[in-house]
């Protein structure tokens, strides 16, 4: 698989396209996911909406995943720690591969805000885990 393949897949998930993610590096046990910090992805205090974070976290994981199990996989679960009021231009979360047997991968995840400057802050960490999907089999 490569990262047209990934840019693929996340296309292919309407709310992925809904809030203009995007994969920007994947392969090698990584991911990494962009999407822009727009004003109608905030809370009531003018800071990123903390499900964006978990949707950002959840997806990466999940890619970094795939790059050591292939794409038939679900998300088994996930926690995030919110570390500091996400805040920027750019949400840029990169996921790595920690440990994968031939069915489960479990990956790390840091979340980090970038400025109109380029200066990068962490912002939010995470952990989960992805495993192969299994068809249903009739019964």
């Amino acid at each position: 698989m490569h990262l047209d393949f990934a840019r693929a897949g996340l296309a292919a998930q309407p709310f992925s396209v809904l809030l203009g993610a995007r994969v920007e590096e994947f392969g090698d046990g990584r991911a990494v996911l962009e999407l822009d910090i727009r004003d109608d992805l905030r809370q009531q205090n003018g800071y990123l909406h903390g499900g964006v974070l978990a949707y950002a976290a959840d997806n990466a994981l999940t890619f970094a995943a795939g790059t050591v199990l292939g794409p038939q996989l679900l998300t088994s679960g996930f926690s995030i720690d919110y570390l500091v009021p996400a805040d920027g231009v750019l949400l840029r979360a990169e996921a790595t591969v920690v440990q994968a047997s031939r069915s489960r991968a479990t990956c790390r995840c840091d979340l980090y805000t970038v400025d109109g400057e380029g200066n990068s802050k962490l912002c939010a960490a995470a952990q989960g885990s992805a495993v192969v999907r299994r068809s249903a089999t009739p019964g």
